[in-house]
């Protein structure tokens, strides 16, 4: 592109009007936009020339010249426009084949053979940026599911905020949000998180039906939890961490690919808590002493790294 034609810088020099300004990269002082004006300058002997100055990154200015060439300077070669995308596609990984085709004067699938060629796609990208300027998701599952999370997480949110925020069109979004008020997965019909539907019930959540809300509400009016700093703080760590049933919707949100992870850690919290159970469940002469805070007679405690603390006796009868 930097190749010079000095039949066309004949043919500026020739000219008597002004010519626009040449626009140079200020930090580097390379020529992003006229070249042959500036040969033609010279040629006519001027030692001066009219310039503007562009303040932005390297690829940025690369960017323009690529635009500046294509509105008005001379038709680039077909090897001259391979090597545009080529370097459009190193420096701007995200944007979609059709953007920088249309920015390198190429098909669309032309700039797809060339990204296979000399990427090979190894760099991550989540979404791509398409030619209207908008970014949108190559995995359309993950895009869907991220929208079902933001519904979750602000169910006031406009269809507009959610696809922009979870990168799809506003149709998918409307689409995800009609889908969950019929109950149903966000996904279409076919796609992974459909192959593998998400389980949320458990047999003992059937077998063994506990008002979680209606317990903590009784410990909250018992006197001494109430009126302990202990007993507060029991309260308070109670309430943070039990999980209520219609909470268990948001682990549909999950990605597919994330599912086992996530699956591990609930698992961690569930024997976590199940040691607390077993714990609090021994008989008093048979429970080993374990370290921690004193709490009020007949309540218990787990830790954040999950050791269960054995409920002290006081004077005061156990309830």
């Amino acid at each position: 592109m930097d190749g010079v034609m000095h039949d066309h810088v004949q043919v500026l020099a020739e000219v008597e009007k002004s010519l626009p300004p040449i626009v140079v990269h200020r930090s580097t002082k390379r020529v992003i936009d006229g070249m042959h004006r500036l040969y033609a300058a010279r040629l006519k002997g001027r030692k001066e020339i009219a310039v503007e100055y562009f303040d932005g990154s390297e690829r940025d200015a690369f960017l323009l010249a690529v635009e500046a060439n294509m509105q008005h300077g001379l038709p680039l070669t077909l090897s001259d426009r391979r090597e545009v995308a080529i370097h459009l596609l190193q420096t701007y990984p995200g944007w979609s084949d059709s953007a920088i085709g249309e920015k390198a004067g190429l098909s669309s699938k032309t700039v797809a053979k060339l990204r296979q060629e000399n990427t090979g796609e190894n760099t991550p990208v989540e979404v791509r940026v398409g030619r209207d300027g908008r970014a949108r998701p190559l995995n359309a599952t993950d895009g869907r599911m991220r929208a079902s999370a933001i519904m979750d997480e602000r169910p006031e949110a406009s269809l507009r905020e959610i696809a922009r925020g979870a990168g799809i069109s506003l149709g998918t979004a409307r689409d995800v949000r009609q889908r969950r008020k019929r109950g149903e997965s966000p996904l279409p019909r076919g796609r992974g998180a459909d192959k593998k539907p998400l389980s949320l019930r458990h047999p003992a959540l059937e077998t063994r039906p506990v008002d979680l809300v209606s317990m903590l509400t009784s410990l909250r009016s018992d006197p001494t939890l109430r009126y302990s700093e202990a007993g507060r703080s029991l309260l308070r760590w109670l309430d943070a961490r039990i999980l209520r049933e219609e909470e268990i919707r948001t682990a549909a949100g999950v990605p597919v690919h994330r599912r086992p992870m996530v699956a591990t850690m609930a698992r961690r919290c569930a024997a976590l808590w199940e040691q607390v159970a077993t714990e609090l469940e021994k008989p008093e002469d048979e429970a080993e002493p374990m370290p921690g805070p004193s709490l009020p007679a007949h309540r218990g405690l787990a830790s954040v790294d999950g050791t269960a603390h054995r409920p002290r006796r006081t004077g005061r009868p156990a309830s």
